[in-house]
Protein backbone atom coordinates (compact mmCIF):
# COMPACT_ATOMS: atom_id res chain seq x y z
CA UNK A 1 0.00 0.00 0.00
CA UNK A 2 1.98 3.08 -1.50
CA UNK A 3 2.33 6.37 0.58
CA UNK A 4 -0.15 4.73 3.71
CA UNK A 5 0.23 4.48 7.04
CA UNK A 6 1.95 1.17 6.88
CA UNK A 7 4.82 2.67 5.34
CA UNK A 8 5.87 5.54 6.75
CA UNK A 9 4.43 4.88 10.20
CA UNK A 10 8.41 3.64 11.32
CA UNK A 11 9.01 7.16 11.16
CA UNK A 12 7.19 7.97 13.86
CA UNK A 13 8.72 7.57 16.87
CA UNK A 14 7.61 5.48 19.91
CA UNK A 15 7.22 8.29 22.65
CA UNK A 16 6.58 6.67 26.00
CA UNK A 17 5.59 9.70 27.47
CA UNK A 18 2.47 10.17 24.34
CA UNK A 19 1.19 7.06 25.72
CA UNK A 20 1.44 7.84 29.38
CA UNK A 21 -0.05 11.55 28.23
CA UNK A 22 -3.40 9.31 26.93
CA UNK A 23 -3.39 6.91 29.72
CA UNK A 24 -4.10 9.90 32.00
CA UNK A 25 -7.03 11.23 29.69
CA UNK A 26 -8.50 8.10 30.21
CA UNK A 27 -7.81 7.13 33.61
CA UNK A 28 -9.47 10.27 34.64
CA UNK A 29 -12.29 10.26 32.76
CA UNK A 30 -13.43 7.43 35.18
CA UNK A 31 -15.64 5.59 32.15
CA UNK A 32 -17.05 1.82 32.49
CA UNK A 33 -14.37 1.61 29.65
CA UNK A 34 -11.52 1.37 31.81
CA UNK A 35 -12.58 -2.08 34.14
CA UNK A 36 -12.63 -3.45 30.58
CA UNK A 37 -9.29 -2.28 29.05
CA UNK A 38 -7.45 -3.52 31.95
CA UNK A 39 -8.11 -6.97 31.14
CA UNK A 40 -5.61 -6.51 27.99
CA UNK A 41 -2.14 -6.74 27.56
CA UNK A 42 -0.53 -3.04 27.69
CA UNK A 43 0.08 -2.86 23.96
CA UNK A 44 -3.06 -3.31 23.08
CA UNK A 45 -4.51 -1.80 26.19
CA UNK A 46 -2.66 1.53 24.97
CA UNK A 47 -4.05 1.43 21.77
CA UNK A 48 -7.75 1.37 23.09
CA UNK A 49 -6.70 4.15 25.30
CA UNK A 50 -6.22 6.06 22.11
CA UNK A 51 -9.07 5.08 20.05
CA UNK A 52 -11.30 6.12 23.36
CA UNK A 53 -9.48 9.83 23.30
CA UNK A 54 -9.99 9.73 19.92
CA UNK A 55 -13.69 9.52 20.55
CA UNK A 56 -14.03 11.41 22.98
CA UNK A 57 -12.27 14.57 20.90
CA UNK A 58 -14.93 13.99 18.69
CA UNK A 59 -17.77 13.90 20.96
CA UNK A 60 -16.35 16.64 23.03
CA UNK A 61 -17.07 18.69 19.58
CA UNK A 62 -20.36 17.35 18.79
CA UNK A 63 -21.19 18.13 22.63
CA UNK A 64 -19.97 21.72 22.34
CA UNK A 65 -22.72 24.53 22.96
CA UNK A 66 -20.94 26.75 20.07
CA UNK A 67 -23.11 27.53 16.68
CA UNK A 68 -23.37 24.04 14.20
CA UNK A 69 -20.96 25.29 11.18
CA UNK A 70 -18.14 26.04 14.05
CA UNK A 71 -18.85 22.20 15.37
CA UNK A 72 -19.01 20.89 11.76
CA UNK A 73 -16.13 23.00 10.90
CA UNK A 74 -13.77 20.90 13.74
CA UNK A 75 -15.48 17.57 12.36
CA UNK A 76 -13.96 18.14 9.70
CA UNK A 77 -10.80 18.71 10.72
CA UNK A 78 -10.61 15.48 12.23
CA UNK A 79 -11.63 13.85 8.76
CA UNK A 80 -8.50 15.38 7.63
CA UNK A 81 -6.46 14.32 10.32
CA UNK A 82 -7.53 10.72 9.84
CA UNK A 83 -6.58 11.08 6.82
CA UNK A 84 -3.39 12.92 7.59
CA UNK A 85 -2.29 9.69 9.90
CA UNK A 86 -3.29 7.36 7.16
CA UNK A 87 -0.69 9.09 5.16
CA UNK A 88 1.95 8.78 7.60
CA UNK A 89 2.27 12.14 8.78
CA UNK A 90 -0.60 13.13 11.94
CA UNK A 91 -0.40 16.01 13.40
CA UNK A 92 -2.54 16.36 16.93
CA UNK A 93 -1.18 14.24 19.93
CA UNK A 94 -4.38 11.77 19.82
CA UNK A 95 -3.59 11.33 16.44
CA UNK A 96 -0.32 10.61 16.57
CA UNK A 97 -1.05 8.19 19.58
CA UNK A 98 -3.07 6.36 17.52
CA UNK A 99 -0.35 5.95 14.66
CA UNK A 100 0.98 2.99 16.01
CA UNK A 101 -2.09 0.81 17.06
CA UNK A 102 -3.55 1.68 13.37
CA UNK A 103 -0.51 0.26 12.21
CA UNK A 104 0.11 -2.48 14.39
CA UNK A 105 -3.58 -4.26 14.25
CA UNK A 106 -4.57 -2.86 10.64
CA UNK A 107 -7.69 -0.54 12.12
CA UNK A 108 -9.88 0.65 9.67
CA UNK A 109 -9.68 4.14 8.38
CA UNK A 110 -13.43 3.81 6.84
CA UNK A 111 -14.25 3.18 10.86
CA UNK A 112 -12.93 5.93 12.23
CA UNK A 113 -14.47 8.75 9.26
CA UNK A 114 -17.60 6.74 10.19
CA UNK A 115 -17.68 7.74 14.17
CA UNK A 116 -16.60 11.14 12.93
CA UNK A 117 -19.50 11.04 10.19
CA UNK A 118 -22.35 9.93 13.72
CA UNK A 119 -20.77 12.93 15.38
CA UNK A 120 -21.69 14.98 12.70
CA UNK A 121 -25.53 14.04 13.08
CA UNK A 122 -25.49 15.59 16.61
CA UNK A 123 -23.37 18.61 15.21
CA UNK A 124 -25.34 19.49 12.18
CA UNK A 125 -28.88 19.99 14.39
CA UNK A 126 -30.39 18.68 17.67
CA UNK A 127 -31.77 15.17 17.24
CA UNK A 128 -35.42 14.93 17.74
CA UNK A 129 -37.44 12.19 17.21
CA UNK A 130 -35.82 10.48 14.83
CA UNK A 131 -37.13 7.77 12.36
CA UNK A 132 -35.66 3.97 13.24
CA UNK A 133 -33.40 3.96 10.28
CA UNK A 134 -31.38 7.06 11.20
CA UNK A 135 -31.41 6.12 14.95
CA UNK A 136 -30.50 2.86 13.59
CA UNK A 137 -27.32 4.81 11.61
CA UNK A 138 -26.10 6.70 14.30
CA UNK A 139 -25.84 4.05 16.66
CA UNK A 140 -23.79 2.40 13.85
CA UNK A 141 -21.51 5.51 13.02
CA UNK A 142 -20.86 6.27 17.09
CA UNK A 143 -21.29 3.14 18.58
CA UNK A 144 -20.88 0.36 15.85
CA UNK A 145 -17.97 2.14 14.72
CA UNK A 146 -15.90 1.70 17.47
CA UNK A 147 -16.90 -1.41 18.08
CA UNK A 148 -15.00 -2.54 14.50
CA UNK A 149 -12.01 -0.63 15.35
CA UNK A 150 -11.95 -2.22 19.32
CA UNK A 151 -12.12 -5.75 18.21
CA UNK A 152 -8.97 -5.59 15.97
CA UNK A 153 -7.03 -4.50 18.80
CA UNK A 154 -8.84 -6.95 21.03
CA UNK A 155 -7.13 -9.72 18.58
CA UNK A 156 -10.44 -11.35 16.86
CA UNK A 157 -10.81 -9.44 13.48
CA UNK A 158 -13.07 -12.01 12.23
CA UNK A 159 -16.55 -11.92 10.75
CA UNK A 160 -18.27 -13.11 13.74
CA UNK A 161 -16.45 -10.16 15.57
CA UNK A 162 -17.07 -7.65 13.62
CA UNK A 163 -20.97 -9.18 14.16
CA UNK A 164 -20.36 -8.49 17.46
CA UNK A 165 -19.47 -5.05 16.99
CA UNK A 166 -22.44 -4.05 14.93
CA UNK A 167 -25.10 -5.90 17.69
CA UNK A 168 -22.98 -5.11 20.75
CA UNK A 169 -22.12 -1.44 19.65
CA UNK A 170 -26.25 -0.70 18.78
CA UNK A 171 -26.76 -1.99 22.41
CA UNK A 172 -25.03 -0.21 23.98
CA UNK A 173 -26.14 2.64 22.48
CA UNK A 174 -29.31 2.16 22.80
CA UNK A 175 -29.20 1.69 26.45
CA UNK A 176 -27.00 4.82 26.79
CA UNK A 177 -29.97 6.96 25.23
CA UNK A 178 -31.89 5.18 27.43
CA UNK A 179 -30.15 6.04 30.58
CA UNK A 180 -29.35 9.99 29.19
CA UNK A 181 -32.93 10.95 28.56
CA UNK A 182 -33.30 13.65 30.93
CA UNK A 183 -28.88 14.96 30.52
CA UNK A 184 -30.47 14.55 26.76
CA UNK A 185 -33.13 16.69 26.91
CA UNK A 186 -31.54 19.06 28.72
CA UNK A 187 -28.66 20.03 25.12
CA UNK A 188 -32.27 20.10 23.16
CA UNK A 189 -31.83 16.59 22.01
CA UNK A 190 -34.43 13.52 21.79
CA UNK A 191 -33.06 10.08 20.43
CA UNK A 192 -36.19 7.53 20.93
CA UNK A 193 -37.18 6.99 17.77
CA UNK A 194 -40.77 8.73 16.17
CA UNK A 195 -42.54 5.33 15.12
CA UNK A 196 -42.32 3.98 18.58
CA UNK A 197 -43.33 7.60 20.47
CA UNK A 198 -46.30 7.60 17.68
CA UNK A 199 -47.42 4.04 18.78
CA UNK A 200 -47.86 5.14 22.26
CA UNK A 201 -49.50 8.28 21.35
CA UNK A 202 -47.02 10.89 21.92
CA UNK A 203 -47.02 13.31 18.93
CA UNK A 204 -44.75 16.10 20.74
CA UNK A 205 -41.11 16.20 19.37
CA UNK A 206 -40.21 18.93 22.04
CA UNK A 207 -37.39 16.45 24.27
CA UNK A 208 -39.05 18.03 27.81
CA UNK A 209 -42.36 17.66 26.94
CA UNK A 210 -41.77 14.28 25.54
CA UNK A 211 -40.27 13.41 29.35
CA UNK A 212 -43.59 14.57 30.76
CA UNK A 213 -45.71 12.41 28.99
CA UNK A 214 -47.29 9.28 31.21
CA UNK A 215 -46.63 7.21 28.24
CA UNK A 216 -42.78 7.45 28.19
CA UNK A 217 -42.05 4.70 30.33
CA UNK A 218 -43.79 2.05 27.65
CA UNK A 219 -42.09 3.73 24.99
CA UNK A 220 -39.06 3.71 26.97
CA UNK A 221 -39.81 0.19 27.23
CA UNK A 222 -40.10 -1.03 23.46
CA UNK A 223 -37.12 0.98 23.12
CA UNK A 224 -35.09 -1.67 25.41
CA UNK A 225 -36.92 -4.43 23.82
CA UNK A 226 -34.67 -3.28 20.67
CA UNK A 227 -31.49 -3.53 22.73
CA UNK A 228 -32.62 -6.40 24.20
CA UNK A 229 -32.68 -8.22 20.61
CA UNK A 230 -29.07 -6.58 20.20
CA UNK A 231 -28.29 -7.95 23.38
CA UNK A 232 -29.06 -11.65 22.48
CA UNK A 233 -27.29 -11.73 18.55
CA UNK A 234 -23.93 -10.17 20.19
CA UNK A 235 -23.94 -12.87 22.33
CA UNK A 236 -24.52 -15.62 19.81
CA UNK A 237 -21.59 -13.98 17.39
CA UNK A 238 -19.26 -13.86 20.31
CA UNK A 239 -20.10 -17.34 20.88
CA UNK A 240 -18.40 -17.88 17.62
CA UNK A 241 -15.51 -15.76 18.62
CA UNK A 242 -11.87 -15.92 20.06
CA UNK A 243 -13.45 -16.47 24.18
CA UNK A 244 -10.08 -14.69 25.35
CA UNK A 245 -9.99 -11.81 23.07
CA UNK A 246 -13.50 -11.10 23.53
CA UNK A 247 -13.42 -10.86 27.46
CA UNK A 248 -13.46 -6.87 27.06
CA UNK A 249 -16.43 -7.07 24.87
CA UNK A 250 -17.95 -9.47 27.15
CA UNK A 251 -17.29 -7.28 30.23
CA UNK A 252 -18.71 -4.00 28.51
CA UNK A 253 -21.85 -6.33 27.62
CA UNK A 254 -22.78 -7.33 31.25
CA UNK A 255 -21.97 -3.38 32.32
CA UNK A 256 -24.91 -2.09 30.15
CA UNK A 257 -26.85 -5.04 30.54
CA UNK A 258 -26.99 -4.84 33.80
CA UNK A 259 -27.59 -1.15 33.17
CA UNK A 260 -30.85 -1.88 31.08
CA UNK A 261 -32.01 -4.36 33.94
CA UNK A 262 -31.85 -1.75 36.32
CA UNK A 263 -33.41 1.07 34.01
CA UNK A 264 -36.62 -1.71 33.29
CA UNK A 265 -36.54 -1.76 36.85
CA UNK A 266 -36.73 1.62 37.74
CA UNK A 267 -39.43 1.96 35.15
CA UNK A 268 -38.07 5.80 33.75
CA UNK A 269 -40.58 6.81 36.15
CA UNK A 270 -38.48 10.30 37.45
CA UNK A 271 -35.77 10.82 33.68
CA UNK A 272 -34.18 12.66 36.17
CA UNK A 273 -32.76 10.01 38.09
CA UNK A 274 -29.32 9.06 37.51
CA UNK A 275 -28.90 4.93 36.98
CA UNK A 276 -25.37 3.77 38.37
CA UNK A 277 -24.16 0.69 38.88
CA UNK A 278 -21.66 0.03 42.41
CA UNK A 279 -18.36 -0.19 42.55
CA UNK A 280 -18.41 -3.93 43.80
CA UNK A 281 -21.72 -5.07 41.48
CA UNK A 282 -18.71 -3.82 38.38
CA UNK A 283 -16.43 -6.10 40.02
CA UNK A 284 -18.15 -8.59 40.28
CA UNK A 285 -19.45 -8.91 36.55
CA UNK A 286 -15.44 -8.42 36.25
CA UNK A 287 -14.73 -11.46 37.77
CA UNK A 288 -18.04 -13.47 36.30
CA UNK A 289 -17.26 -12.35 32.64
CA UNK A 290 -13.53 -11.21 32.38
CA UNK A 291 -11.69 -13.65 34.33
CA UNK A 292 -12.14 -17.03 31.50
Amino acid sequence: MTGTVWDTVGAIPDDESLRQAIRQRVEAAGTSFYWAMRLLPRDRRDGMYAIYAFCREVDDIADDSGPPASKQAALAEWHSEIDALYDGRPRQLVARALAEPVARYRLRREDFHAVIDGMEMDAAEDIRAPDLATLDLYCGRVAGAVGHLSVHVFGDASPAAHSVADHLGRALQLTNILRDLDEDAQRGRLYLPREILERHGISATDPLTVLRHPALPAACRDLAELALSHFDEAARAMARCSRRAMRPAAVMGAFYRAMLDALLREGWRDPSTRIRLSKLHKLRLVLRHGLV
